[in-house]
């Protein structure tokens, strides 16, 4: 965790706030590390509001319960965002902390995750699926960045519904391509954003599914002959194209 990161429900007064979850015990760990055992006050550390700005704070009370931090002025603007529309076929349920984590440290800020043919069902119906859940992964991948702007991840079960009546205003003015490995193109280097990246499940879309993203204007990209998962996929397309 390189940033402590706070929202109103952690304020106790207007400049001071109180963190008992799992960010206390990150900075057990993290002041531990640091010969700082009686977690003495006054240590400095850096602080951002979900959504808004960053700064710094100082402890001004430590316990084995609860850290209260006197917050200083926010005035740092978070990193810019990958101007990057990320559409995923739902992947195997216990991937999809690495995925969303390391996806959003990364700068992408708008995710799909869609249905295809290869989806499991029974994934539809996985725990990890919990706004909750999901919100802590994506935290989790601002905290490793130092961001603030939490992503918008959007959960469409039929596929057919989301590309004809959905997609085509997403795709307005965007660079759009479908990862695929029987594609003949190798995927392009430094492209221009904004853009739309599609990855299908492990083995990827369907014959059916690719023909209808492409369209509607997507180009189907390939990164060779290997079959990646997809959460190794995600970072090497988005390092190779941005």
């Amino acid at each position: 965790m390189n940033i402590l990161l706070f929202s109103e429900i952690d304020k106790i007064s207007h400049n001071e706030i109180r963190v008992s979850d799992y960010r206390l015990q990150h900075l057990k760990k993290r002041l531990q590390n640091n010969s700082a055992p009686d977690f003495t006050p006054g240590n400095r550390l850096r602080v951002g509001e979900i959504n808004g700005l960053m700064g710094s704070g100082v402890i001004s009370c430590f316990t084995e319960h609860c850290v209260e931090i006197e917050l200083g002025p926010l005035i740092e603007q978070p990193p810019k965002p990958l101007d990057v529309v990320l559409i995923i076929a739902l992947p195997r349920p216990k991937m999809l902390k690495r995925i969303f984590r390391e996806a959003t440290s990364l700068g992408i800020k708008t995710f799909y995750i869609i249905n295809s043919y290869k989806v499991d069902k029974s994934y539809w119906k996985s725990p990890a699926l919990d706004t909750k859940k999901l919100n802590h992964y994506l935290l989790e991948g601002l905290e490793q960045s130092i961001d603030t702007i939490l992503p918008a991840v959007h959960l469409k079960r039929l596929f057919k519904p989301f590309v004809e009546d959905e997609l085509p205003h997403i795709l307005q003015d965007r660079n759009c391509f479908v990862a695929h490995p029987e594609a003949k193109t190798q995927c392009p280097a430094a492209i221009p954003t904004p853009a739309t990246i599609a990855i299908g499940p492990e083995g990827g879309f369907t014959d059916y599914e690719v023909s209808k993203l492409i369209a509607l204007g997507f180009e189907g990209v390939t990164l060779g002959k290997r079959i990646l998962k997809v959460e190794t996929a995600i970072p090497v397309l988005t390092g190779r194209c941005f």
